[in-house]
């Protein structure tokens, strides 16, 4: 779908949208309209007596007279203290998933800010974010379909936002474009089927991105041996699909001042192409959702993905674990040992909680390769982490505070918000080994998120770490105003956000 920006106009067709507030105040666009129409669009809104204008409502008029447009969409804005960003995206994919739904294949915005207090959004800006929000609305994993009613397909082609200063909308939007495309690498890899996807072909598509200036590293299986990587070669042993370690390097402020830390930012990223549990298998009921055992992988590659569209001046290392997890006569046992890269020996109780077992081996990787000056890590680590919080938050543990408060603020700037749980001794010590130096779970279920943090710890040296368990947000069952049903993508927006607004910030000044 092609998103467009243009001067204030009647359309000769399509679907003309005019905006009102949550009071049914009609801006400049509407009374306009309403004037065209004879008062249509007033008399419409008092007939709806559930219509009030608020977030996202929508009042459909066909055919109205005195318009050549076959549609007319009311919005309702909300109130006009609420009107961020993240609303502005809302209102857009409201309107796409609207519009789809009633075959349409054009539509004209006409953008109005409420009257009154000054709003915290310009009009180009609330305008970029509308696109922003209806380009996130229209995605679409649709590769495999083969045969659709046409009724089934998404219809709309184009969407025009009219403002006056249009240029300015359409230069802000195409800032955004690099995180669209890092938004849609991370929901295409989640979205495809584990036969498809493999830890190799996950490495190829990582691969591809050298084209955008990214220095791409695939360990192998030898490699991994080589370093010792006990951990991660366990929970892949048992998989005729070979295991990789990919790296991601984008040198966006190679030259920075002797007065500034050159180390660089690195991401970590869990990728179990399908997790079958292993010998500890899940239950076949639900099991096929499996696929998206990646999707930390596949998230730290979109971020790396819109680091190099946009030329950010960073420096950022992803580092991505891939393997497939499967029960065979190959595979670990519970009650295994391995050695992990970093000498720790682990006892294997669980082969379901194999996640923490290859970023173990990632984490370590990480810090001796490129000696960051910060580690954030992704993963669909716990079912816990969904009991806890829904699938409303991502869980956020760190070990520094600032680092915790950047992340949370990034989060509520971009709408992907995350809760920070707390971490401890008297957690850590439920995975106490009475034969190795670790375990990989706790005695029981409870704080199974926590212990899971608890276990990464371990195997982080003295750096500012923050884990982002993502296992609740990384898929979603039901559609949003800017999320269709599937993979998310969530955590490219609030790491992309997080280093324009911390490192990247540093590196302009």
């Amino acid at each position: 779908m092609l998103i467009a920006f243009a001067e204030p106009n009647l359309p000769s067709g399509g679907t003309l949208i005019v905006t009102v507030g949550q009071d049914r105040t009609l801006g400049p666009a509407a009374l306009e309209i309403d004037r065209i129409t004879g008062g249509m669009v007033g008399r419409a809104i008092a007939a709806s007596s559930r219509f009030i204008g608020k977030k996202e409502e929508l009042l459909e008029i066909l055919a109205p007279a005195g318009l050549t447009a076959t549609r007319l969409l009311v919005v309702g804005q909300g109130k006009p203290d609420s009107l961020t960003e993240t609303h502005f995206e809302g209102l857009g994919g409201a309107i796409v998933a609207f519009l789809n739904k009633a075959g349409e294949t054009e539509a004209y915005l006409h953008l109005d800010l409420p009257a009154g207090p000054a709003p915290s959004l310009s009009p180009s800006q609330a305008a970029a974010a509308v696109g922003v929000g209806a380009q996130l609305r229209s995605y679409r994993f649709d590769r495999y379909r083969t045969t659709e009613k046409p009724e089934q397909k998404p219809s709309l082609t184009r969407l025009t936002i009219q403002l006056s200063d249009f240029a300015a909308g359409a230069s802000l939007f195409a800032q955004s474009e690099p995180m669209l495309a890092g938004v849609r690498l991370a929901r295409d890899l989640i979205s495809e089927p584990a036969n498809q996807l493999t830890p190799v072909t996950f490495a190829e598509h990582c691969t591809a991105l050298t084209t955008l200036g990214l220095d791409v590293t695939v360990l192998d299986q030898a490699r991994m041996a080589e370093l010792g990587m006990g951990a991660l070669l366990g929970v892949a042993q048992g998989s005729a699909q070979p295991p990789r370690l990919v790296t991601l390097s984008w040198q966006g402020d190679p030259n920075p001042p002797a007065d500034r830390d050159s180390r660089p930012i690195v991401l970590v990223g869990k990728g179990v192409t399908f997790d079958s549990g292993g010998i500890s298998i899940k239950p076949a009921g639900g099991m096929e959702e499996m696929k998206w055992d990646m999707a930390g992988a596949a998230v730290v590659a979109g971020v790396m993905r819109t680091l190099a569209g946009r030329k950010a001046r960073v420096n950022v290392v992803g580092v991505l674990g891939l393997v497939e997890n499967m029960p065979s006569g190959t595979a670990q046992r519970p009650g295994d040992v391995v050695v992990s890269a970093s000498g720790k020996t682990i006892e294997v109780i669980n082969t379901d909680a194999e996640g923490r077992l290859v970023l173990a081996d990632a984490l370590w990787y990480a810090q001796e390769t490129f000696k960051p000056r910060l580690l954030i890590d992704l993963a669909t680590l716990t079912g816990a982490v969904i009991i806890a919080l829904g699938h409303e938050y991502a869980g956020l543990f760190a070990t520094d505070d600032g680092l915790a408060d950047q992340l949370e603020a990034a989060g509520q700037k971009v709408g992907e918000a995350v809760w920070r749980l707390p971490m401890g001794d008297r957690y850590d010590k439920e995975l106490n080994s009475d034969i190795a130096d670790v375990k990989n779970v706790g005695a029981g279920r409870a704080g199974g998120s926590i212990l899971g943090a608890q276990f990464l710890k371990r195997f982080v040296g003295e750096m500012p770490w923050a884990h982002l368990d993502i296992a609740g947000v990384a898929w979603a069952k039901k559609d949003t105003a800017t999320v269709p049903k599937g993979g998310t993508g969530f955590g490219v927006r609030l790491l992309d956000r997080f280093l324009a607004d911390t490192a990247e910030s540093q590196s302009s000044s």
